[in-house]
C-alpha cells in the first residue's frame, strides 16, 4: 500500500522590529519606551530604519524624516544604527535556528525559514515554534514572529498576522476566509507598483487575483503574474534552501575598447556608460549598493580591480559613476587600458536600505529617483545612447556591453554567506 505523503512543517522566522529590538536588549533602559533608529539623531535629520512597537503606537512610521517622527512623537528616543551589533545578534539568532534542523534559509539579517518536517524533538509544531520563540526571547533578549504553514509563501503570510511575538498557523484550506479579503498590497512579493497597476486593471485584493484568469495575468505581469495567481491559491513549490546564502550577489557590466587608450575623456565617456547601465539595472530589481567596484584591464591583461566603501547605500547612475571616477582617478597607473568594468556589490533591497539623509536630502533624491525612473524607460525603450550627457557623447564607441549579473537578491545575504556561521561551528 502506498504510503500517504507527508505534508511539510514551514516555519517562517520573522525578528521583531529587530534594530530597535536589538539596542533595547543592549541597553535595558531603552526597554518599554518610544525608541526610532535614524542616522543624524544629534542634528534630528535622516529618516526613521525602523521603530519600537511603543513609537510605532505614537505614530512613527517607517520611513518618515526624522524630524516629523519627533514631531508626532516628541518623547521619542533616538539611536543611530550599530551594524555590528545587529550582525552579531542575526548570528546567534540563526545559530539558534540551526539547532533544531539544518534546514534554515536565511533571507535577510532579521528573517528565514525552516523546514521542520522531521524535527529531531518529538514536539508537534506549535509546540516547537513556541520552545524556538521562547529561547530567543530568553537568550537573545529578542521578540520574534513565526509563520507555521504548509509552504514558504503561507509561512511569511502568517508570520505577518501578529507581531510582536505571534505564532500563528496558516493552512492551505483557510487561504479563502484568511487571505482572500486582504487588499492586494499585503500579499509578499507585491509592491506598490504593482499593486498600482493590479488597480487600474480593476483587482484590489487577493480574491481577486485568485478568481482572475491565469493568463490574462501572465499577459500583463509574465511569470510574476503566474505566481501572482498561484499564491492567491495557497501555492508555493519552492523549498527551503539552505544554499541559497551562498549566492554571490552583484550588478556588473564591462567593456573591452576597440583600441588601448589612455584618453581621460574617453575612459570618462565609457565608465558614465556602464554606471548607466548597472544603475538602470539595479532600479529594476529594487535594490541599493554599499560598494562600487572598478575593474582596470591593462594592455598587457594585468587586471586590477578596486572597490570602495560608501557612506550610504545608492543607486543612481551619477552616485556609482562618481564613486568609480574617484577609483580611476586614485589607481590608474598611467598605462594603456583594453577593458574597464563597473560593479555595484553590497546589495540592499531598498526597504532594507539604509541612508542618512537631511529633508533636503531626501526631497532630492525622491526627485532624482523619479528622473532617473524616465530615463531608464527612454533607454529600455531606444537604446543605450538615449539622453547621454553631453560628455557621454562622441563617435568611439565603448564597445558591447558584457552583462556581468550574478543573481542578485537581497543583500543581507552577503553577511550571512560570508560572516554569520560555519557549519563546523
Amino acid at each position: 500500500m502506498e504510503q500517504k505523503k507527508k505534508h511539510r512543517i514551514i516555519f517562517h522566522v520573522d525578528m521583531n522590529s529587530f534594530y530597535a529590538s536589538v539596542e533595547a536588549a543592549h541597553d535595558h533602559s531603552l526597554q518599554g519606551k518610544p525608541l526610532a533608529i535614524a542616522g543624524n539623531a544629534e542634528k534630528r535629520k535622516g529618516i526613521v530604519v525602523t521603530a519600537s512597537y511603543e513609537a510605532r503606537a505614537r505614530g512613527v512610521k517607517t520611513p518618515m524624516p526624522l524630524w516629523e517622527a519627533l514631531k508626532v512623537c516628541p518623547e521619542l528616543t533616538v539611536r543611530e544604527p550599530n551594524f555590528d551589533r545587529y550582525r552579531e545578534a542575526s548570528k546567534r539568532m540563526f545559530q539558534i535556528l540551526y539547532e533544531y534542523t539544518p534546514l534554515v534559509e536565511p533571507v535577510s539579517i532579521d528573517e528565514g525559514y525552516m523546514d521542520v518536517t522531521s524535527p529531531d524533538a518529538n514536539l508537534k509544531a506549535i509546540e516547537l515554534a513556541e520552545h524556538i520563540q521562547h529561547r530567543i526571547k530568553s537568550e537573545l533578549n529578542l521578540p520574534c514572529s513565526i509563520g507555521i504553514a504548509p509552504n514558504k509563501f503561507l509561512a511569511k503570510m502568517a508570520s505577518d498576522m501578529k507581531k510582536p511575538m505571534g505564532i500563528t498557523v496558516l493552512r492551505k484550506r483557510e487561504v479563502r476566509d484568511r487571505l482572500w479579503p486582504l487588499p492586494v498590497i499585503e500579499m509578499h512579493g507585491v509592491g506598490s507598483k504593482t499593486a498600482e497597476k493590479l488597480k487600474s486593471l480593476g483587482i484590489t485584493t487577493i480574491q481577486e487575483i485568485a478568481q482572475s484568469d491565469q493568463q490574462y495575468l501572465k499577459a500583463r505581469f509574465g511569470v510574476a503574474g503566474e505566481r501572482m495567481y498561484e499564491k492567491a491559491h495557497g501555492i508555493c513549490d519552492r523549498p527551503v534552501d539552505p544554499d541559497a546564502v551562498d549566492e554571490f550577489k552583484s550588478i556588473g557590466n564591462s567593456t573591452t575598447l576597440p583600441e588601448d587608450t589612455t584618453n581621460a575623456v574617453l575612459v570618462k565617456k565609457i565608465l558614465m556608460n556602464l554606471s548607466d547601465s548597472v544603475g538602470r539595472r539595479m532600479r529594476r530589481k529594487d535594490v541599493y549598493s554599499g560598494n562600487i567596484q572598478l575593474t582596470i584591464r591593462y594592455h598587457d591583461r594585468k587586471t586590477i580591480t578596486r572597490s570602495s566603501k560608501l557612506p550610504h547605500p545608492v543607486s543612481s547612475h551619477d552616485d556609482i559613476f562618481q564613486a568609480a571616477w574617484r577609483l580611476w582617478e586614485k589607481y590608474w597607473n598611467g598605462e594603456s587600458i583594453r577593458l574597464l568594468g563597473v560593479t555595484a556589490m553590497d546589495l540592499v533591497e531598498k526597504g532594507h536600505a539604509y541612508k542618512q539623509l537631511d529633508l533636503f536630502s531626501y526631497k532630492k533624491d525622491e526627485k532624482e529617483e523619479k528622473l532617473s525612473s524616465t530615463v531608464d524607460l527612454l533607454r529600455n525603450k531606444f537604446g543605450e545612447s538615449a539622453l547621454l550627457k553631453g560628455t557621454q557623447l562622441g563617435e568611439d564607441k565603448s564597445g558591447k556591453i558584457r552583462d556581468k549579473n550574478k543573481r542578485g537578491t537581497s543583500l543581507e545575504k552577503d553577511f550571512l554567506r560570508d560572516n554569520l556561521f560555519s557549519k563546523d561551528e
